[in-house]
């Protein structure tokens, strides 16, 4: 018979972590999750779903299965070929030279229709007439997604908050492509495809009327912006600076307030005097979010439809400091000396 050893009291047989970080990330792998039963008359879910180590690493390490259903399914349909087309047409500029067209990738555009051509529906195809059908597949294919958020977040029982957020960006997508050209009458007004040529058209919009920096909107659009990285910032460092006493149970905390909320709250109300709750940070994030591409499309709305000139407009109302007159005012020679002999 064998004998049985006495183990230490204080010897723990399992070594369990105790604290993990952002570097520390545990990875925990139950069964693989089906999800809820869909509704009757829905399509079923594609893919089988498996996990993968690299992606656990972020989030969650399951990929799948994946639900597109009809509006998915042409959504994506309407969204590919609105990139086949910009990018045939950017591998046309270059002579259908696939090393150029890797070269130039950045510098690649697909340019709107001139101003002699209005607001017409259809001008010639290479004189903007890909630049609209293309923008047609990409605007059916952004809103078809919208649609298809709203839908799988009511049939799963959850708030709208994402979609309505999407429709925030949405918002100042149409308001650049399509909304503002109408009003100015002109698909000149409109956005170009491609990365450098889009980011010359906000500069040469901005030198256009008057230095886009005074439109009051894009003051807050950036407000927005930058308040938005911080607070996203802010909260998901204290999440994790907590997560050793289960801070990440967020959702539970709410309702059922542990250490890692009460420290949470702690931090903040002897750093700054005031906090946010588990649930009300998240509403200021959302806001600021939300606001920083809808202020940014109002003031874009505005410019050139009700203010031509920023710059005139902050003097008039008093936001541009007058610039000093350091210099004096320079004499051409030739009129100083009568004139030219």
């Amino acid at each position: 018979m064998v004998g049985l050893v006495a183990q230490p009291a204080n010897l723990e047989l399992e070594t369990m972590p105790e604290y993990q970080n952002i570097f520390t990330a545990i990875q925990v792998r139950g069964h693989l999750e089906e999800g809820i039963p869909l509704p009757k008359g829905d399509a079923d879910r594609s893919g089988k779903p498996f996990h993968n180590y690299w992606l656990g690493k972020i989030g969650n390490a399951q990929i799948g299965p994946i639900y597109l259903g009809f509006l998915g399914s042409v959504s994506l349909f309407c969204g590919l070929v609105a990139f086949l087309i910009i990018g045939l047409n950017m591998l046309a500029s270059v002579g259908w030279d696939p090393i150029q067209f890797v070269r130039q990738l950045f510098w690649l555009g697909l340019e709107p229709p001139g101003p002699e051509w209005g607001f017409r529906i259809i001008p010639p195809l290479n004189q903007g007439g890909w630049w609209i059908i293309a923008g047609f597949f990409l605007t059916v294919s952004v809103l078809l997604w919208w649609v298809r958020m709203y839908r799988r977040a009511v049939q799963l029982g959850l708030g709208t908050h994402v979609p309505w957020a999407f429709a925030g960006a949405i918002f100042l997508f149409l308001v650049l492509g399509f909304i503002r050209p109408l009003l100015m009458g002109s698909w000149a007004e409109a956005v170009p495809f491609g990365i450098f040529p889009h980011l010359d058209w906000t500069a040469a919009f901005s030198i256009r009327y008057g230095n886009l920096y005074y439109n009051p909107f894009h003051c807050l659009s950036i407000v927005f912006l930058y308040g938005s990285v911080l607070l996203f910032a802010m909260h998901g460092a204290t999440i994790l600076a907590v997560s050793r006493y289960g801070g990440e149970r967020e959702l539970e905390q709410i309702t059922d307030r542990g250490t890692a909320s009460e420290r949470a709250a702690l931090f903040w109300r002897w750093t700054m005097g005031f906090n946010a709750t588990m649930e009300s940070v998240h509403r200021w994030a959302w806001w600021f979010a939300v606001l920083t591409p809808v202020t940014g499309a109002i003031g874009i709305l505005l410019t050139g439809t009700v203010v031509d000139n920023w710059y005139l407009w902050g003097i008039k109302h008093g936001i541009v400091a007058p610039l000093p007159d350091l210099y004096p005012t320079v004499v051409d020679p030739a009129v100083a000396a009568g004139g030219v002999q």
